[in-house]
């Protein structure tokens, strides 16, 4: 889609300021990470099909217009105006260039099998949750409706669900599976930073989902004709973005490695998350879209993909 589509969907020109800096990002968790030597054969081909994304100049953030039509379609396919209440899509950046170097990024995000090679080498606790954890969180997802099924149990994923995007995983802990993998692999590994993530969603052309301008709810896991729960990485192959990468939008948010707000620092505070997860509605998943969340958070919409500097 040329960029002049984009435009005009905003309703005018667009203003790009050039040279605005892109977020600072936290590239290693908040611990010691190394790999003991356990197989990890899934992290590995995951690895492999790392998506290699040039560097140069993207459209970052949204128009007054963009958020305007985001609001509306979201309480058209919601029947519900929380997203205009609670000022969702306001928080975002407005429109600008952003130049970042080459780098890569995880095709799909980590599934519950990869980031069992994880567990099973010490480098994390299995992803669980028990009834006080969750309602002590304060989210609105019902327990256990929406919550059991996706809770390891004697530190094995669910079954029949290892090639679902791995959940109730904290910042702290995706960050470390990031910086283990790299270990495995011998190249770094760290979580994407919210620009990237945009750029690999979107293309350099402004584009607001992955595949163009309107919502298009049969390319995504969602809350419109969605099964309300994760479903296999990689399901919906036609939502691939301009790099060809997958899952950027539906089926789980994703950790970045900015803080919230950008600028901000990490640890004692939120961090970024992109995409959109299985039970929202139109709006949620545009590339410009973000928002914040606790580092120490465990839930059941937000899974994560890694990244790196440079092709390798």
């Amino acid at each position: 889609m040329a960029l002049g589509l984009v435009v005009a969907a905003c309703g005018g020109g667009l203003k790009l300021s050039p040279g605005v800096p892109p977020a600072p990002i936290v590239d290693g968790p908040g611990r010691e990470v190394t790999w003991r030597g356990g197989a990890a054969p899934l992290s590995g081909a995951a690895d492999a099909q790392m998506v290699v994304i040039a560097g140069g100049r993207s459209i970052a953030g949204s128009t007054p217009e963009e958020r305007a039509l985001a609001y509306e379609a979201h309480e058209r396919t919601s029947n519900d105006n929380a997203a205009r209440r609670g000022g969702w899509f306001d928080k975002e950046e407005e429109r600008h260039v952003v130049a970042l170097p080459t780098f890569r990024i995880d095709l799909m995000p980590v599934t519950n099998a990869a980031y069992a090679e994880f567990v099973a080498d010490g480098g994390a606790p299995a992803p669980a949750m028990d009834e006080a954890t969750w309602k002590a969180q304060g989210f609105v997802q019902i327990w256990p409706d929406e919550i059991v099924r996706h809770a390891w149990v004697d530190g094995l994923p669910p079954r029949e669900r290892e090639d679902h995007p791995v959940v109730l995983v904290s910042w702290d802990d995706a960050a470390a599976y990031c910086a283990w993998r790299g270990q495995v692999v011998g190249h770094p590994r760290r979580l994407p930073s919210a620009h990237e993530f945009e750029k690999a969603a979107r293309g350099d052309d402004g584009r607001f989902y992955p595949w163009g301008i309107d919502f298009e709810s049969t390319k995504l896991n969602s809350a419109i004709g969605g099964t309300r729960d994760t479903v296999p990485v990689g399901s919906y192959p036609e939502a691939a973005s301009p790099y060809g990468v997958l899952d950027t939008a539906g089926n789980v948010f994703q950790w970045t490695a900015t803080p919230w707000p950008p600028g901000g620092t990490v640890r004692d505070q939120k961090m970024t998350v992109r995409g959109s997860a299985w039970d929202d509605f139109a709006g949620l998943g545009r590339g410009a879209s973000w928002h914040g969340r606790h580092h120490g958070i465990r839930h059941v919409i937000v899974g994560f993909r890694c990244a790196s500097a440079g092709a390798s």
